[in-house]
C-alpha cells in the first residue's frame, strides 16, 4: 500500500485517521502481551501499539530492531497520563504488520552512535547516516543548497561546471594525478579549485559565476579537511572589493535566515591581517569573546629579563586565575605551536608574584593599567619572533577559551571579514617569496610600485576571508586583470618568463584578449554545514567520508588495481621500503 505520510508530516488533524507509515523499527518491547514499537524514517519517529486480540499481533511479533516495515493503523492521541507535549502525544494502533525486510544485528547501537569509535562508524557509514544527528545534518546541508541557488540566481548567477580532469598547476597543495591511457606518460590532475577556470568564464563575459564544485587537495587531514571537498565557488566582473563583500554578506545572511531562522547582523565587521594577528594571533579569530592581546615590547625592550630584552615582540593576555597545572598545559601548547615557553603572573594588590614576577618590579604598574588584569587574575606572555610570539598566544586564546567555556556568553555565530593580507610571504626554506594566497590575487593599487623591491614584503593583497566563529569558511580576493601586473607577480615568485607560459601559458594568453576588473570567493561548505551544525567534523557533515587518515573504510578505498589497469596506462608500482 502507498504509504499517508512520512511520520514527521503527520499532525493532530490526522488524529482518528487510518495511516499507513514505512520506515525502520527503532525499538522494540513486550509489555505483558502488548507489543510496542518505535517506528522511524527520516522525518521523525512515532509509537506503535499493537494488542494481542489484533490481526497484526503474529507479523509485529517477527520485528526486530532495524527491520523494514509497514504499519497501518489508527493514529489516535495516547492517554492523557502518558502526555507531554507535542507530536509525541500520539500513537498509532496497528491493525496491520508488514514485514518489507529484514535486518542482521547492527554492529553497534545506533542509538549509542556518538559513543561509538569513528572508524566503526565509517565502516558502517550506510547504518550510521541512519541516525537522527546525521540525518539533520545532511538536511540542514541540503536547505543550504537552495537557498544558495535560490539567492544567486536571483541575483543573476549563472551555474557552470569546469572540468574535473585539468593540468596540474601550483595550487599550494599536491594535485592528484589522473594517468591518461589514450597519452602515454601524461597525466591529468584533479582540481584543487576551479581559479582559473572561474577568471576565463569572466574573461567569456558570464559576468557572475558560480558552482558547488568538487576540489581534491592532497594534503594531510585533520577535523576540517578532507583529500575531497566542496566549495562553494563564486567569480563576479566589473566589481570592487565592496563590491563582493556586500553581495557575499547578503548570501550567508540569507542562509542562516533560510535554514536556521537565524538573522545575522550586517554588515559584518571587517579587521585588517595585522590587526587580527595582532589583537588575536590568529587571521581567523573567533570574535565571540573579546579576549585581546596587549602589546608591552616596549616595556621590556633592553632590560634585565633576557628573554625579553631583545625580543622582536612581546605579547601579554590577561587570563582568570589559573592553577600551576592549568598554566604548565597552556605553556604546553604555547610550545606546540612555536614559542619557545610562556610566562606568567599572577596578580597580587598592586604587584605580582610567581613566574617572572622579580624581573617586573618596575613595570607592575604600567602591566596592570595596560592589561586591566583582575586581582588573583594571570597574565600569560609570550617573546620572540613576532609571528610566532602571536600565533602561539593565540593558540593559548584558544585553549582559554576552552577551559572557561568564554563563548558562552558571546553570540552563537559570528561573522567577520580579514582583509588586507600580505600579497607575498618569504619561505624560510626556500629562500624565496611566495603568494600568500594564490598568485592571482590583486595587489593594492598604492603598492604596485614596490614588487621588485627590498620592500616587497609590505605589498597588501586584495585578498578577504570570511571567518565564522573562529573558522575560515570563505577566502577571495580581486584578481590582476592586468598582464603586466601578472608578468610582475610570477616574477616576484620567482618565475620565469619560460616557467610561467609553462604553467600558466593557456591563461596568459586569455589575459591578453579584453579582461574585465573581476574578483570572487570561495566558500568552504562543508566546513560551513560543520559550524552551523555545531559538528566537531566535517566528516559529520559529509555522507561518506575519508577517515583521518585519507581511507575510506566502508569501500575500502585507496586499494591496489589490477596489473592490467596499470599496464593500459603505462604504469608500474615500485614501492621504497627503505
Amino acid at each position: 500500500m502507498k504509504r499517508t505520510a512520512m511520520i514527521g508530516h503527520l499532525t493532530p488533524a490526522h488524529a482518528g485517521q487510518t495511516v499507513t507509515l514505512q520506515g525502520w523499527v527503532n525499538r522494540r518491547r513486550d509489555l505483558g502481551g502488548l507489543i510496542f514499537l518505535e517506528l522511524r524514517d527520516r522525518s521523525g519517529l512515532v509509537q506503535v501499539q499493537v494488542e494481542p486480540d489484533s490481526a497484526a499481533f503474529a507479523d509485529a511479533d517477527r520485528l526486530r530492531a532495524e527491520y523494514v516495515a509497514e504499519i497501518e493503523g489508527t493514529y489516535q492521541a495516547r492517554p492523557e497520563s502518558q502526555r507531554k507535549g507535542g507530536l509525541a502525544d500520539f500513537e498509532v494502533i496497528a491493525t496491520r504488520v508488514k514485514v518489507l525486510n529484514t535486518a542482521k544485528t547492527t554492529p553497534f547501537e545506533l542509538e549509542k552512535g556518538d559513543s561509538v569509535a569513528e572508524d566503526i562508524r565509517l565502516k558502517f557509514r550506510y547504518l550510521d547516516l541512519r541516525r537522527p544527528e546525521m540525518q539533520r545534518n545532511l538536511v540542514l546541508r541540503s536547505k543550504a543548497v537552495a537557498a544558495v541557488t535560490e539567492y544567486l540566481d536571483r541575483e543573476g548567477f549563472v551555474q557552470v561546471e569546469t572540468p574535473m580532469l585539468t593540468k596540474s598547476t601550483p595550487e599550494g597543495a599536491r594535485d592528484f594525478l589522473v594517468p591518461s591511457r589514450q597519452n602515454p606518460g601524461e597525466f591529468y590532475a584533479l582540481p584543487q579549485s576551479p581559479q582559473l577556470f572561474k577568471q576565463m568564464l569572466m574573461i567569456a563575459g558570464y559576468d557572475r559565476y558560480y558552482q558547488l564544485a568538487r576540489c581534491f587537495r592532497d594534503e594531510d587531514l585533520r577535523a576540517d579537511r578532507q583529500p575531497d571537498f566542496t566549495q562553494l565557488d563564486m567569480e563576479m566582473s566589473f566589481v570592487e572589493l565592496d563590491d563582493v563583500l556586500s553581495t557575499q554578506e547578503g548570501l550567508m545572511a540569507h542562509v542562516f535566515r533560510e535554514t536556521m531562522g537565524v538573522d545575522l547582523p550586517l554588515p559584518f565587521p571587517r579587521m585588517a591581517y595585522m590587526d587580527a594577528m595582532n589583537l588575536y594571533g590568529s587571521d581567523k579569530p573567533d570574535l565571540r569573546f573579546d579576549l585581546k592581546f596587549t602589546e608591552v615590547t616596549d616595556l621590556f625592550q633592553g632590560g634585565e629579563f633576557k628573554a625579553f630584552a631583545s625580543a622582536q615582540a612581546v605579547k601579554v593576555i590577561a587570563a582568570p586565575e589559573l592553577t600551576r597545572k592549568q598554566i604548565d598545559e597552556l605553556e604546553r601548547i604555547a610550545k606546540q605551536n612555536g614559542a619557545g615557553g610562556l610566562a606568567w603572573l599572577k596578580r597580587d594588590g598592586d604587584g605580582f608574584t610567581g613566574g617572572i614576577s622579580k624581573f617586573v618590579t618596575a613595570q607592575a604598574a604600567e602591566l596592570i593599567a595596560r592589561t586591566g588584569v583582575a586581582q588573583g587574575g594571570t597574565l600569560l606572555f609570550t617573546a620572540g619572533e613576532w609571528k610566532k610570539a602571536v600565533g602561539a598566544l593565540g593558540a593559548v586564546r584558544l585553549a582559554l577559551r576552552d577551559l572557561f567555556d568564554l563563548a558562552a556568553g558571546g553570540p552563537q555565530f559570528h561573522v567577520s571579514w580579514v582583509t588586507e593580507f600580505p600579497q607575498l610571504e618569504f619561505d624560510d626554506e626556500s629562500g624565496t617569496w611566495t603568494y600568500m594566497h594564490h598568485p592571482f590575487t590583486a595587489p593594492h593599487p598604492d603598492d604596485l610600485d614596490l614588487f621588485g623591491t627590498d620592500r616587497q614584503g609590505e605589498i597588501r593583497a586584495q585578498a578577504y576571508d570570511l571567518v565564522l566563529n573562529g573558522f575560515e569558511v570563505g577566502g577571495g580576493s580581486i584578481r590582476i586583470h592586468d598582464p603586466a601586473v601578472q608578468a610582475k607577480m610570477f616574477q616576484a615568485i620567482g618565475f620565469s618568463a619560460e616557467q610561467a607560459r609553462d604553467k600558466f601559458g593557456f591563461f596568459m594568453d586569455a589575459l591578453e584578449y579584453g579582461t574585465p576588473p573581476h574578483g570572487g570567493i570561495a566558500w568552504g561548505f562543508d566546513r560551513l554545514i560543520m559550524v552551523m551544525s555545531g559538528a566537531t567534523s566535517i566528516r559529520e557533515v559529509i555522507a561518506f567520508p575519508k577517515n583521518n587518515r585519507g581511507v575510506d573504510l566502508m569501500a575500502l578505498a585507496p586499494s591496489p588495481v589490477e596489473p592490467g589497469q596499470l599496464a593500459d596506462v603505462g604504469l608500474s608500482v615500485a614501492l621504497d621500503n627503505s
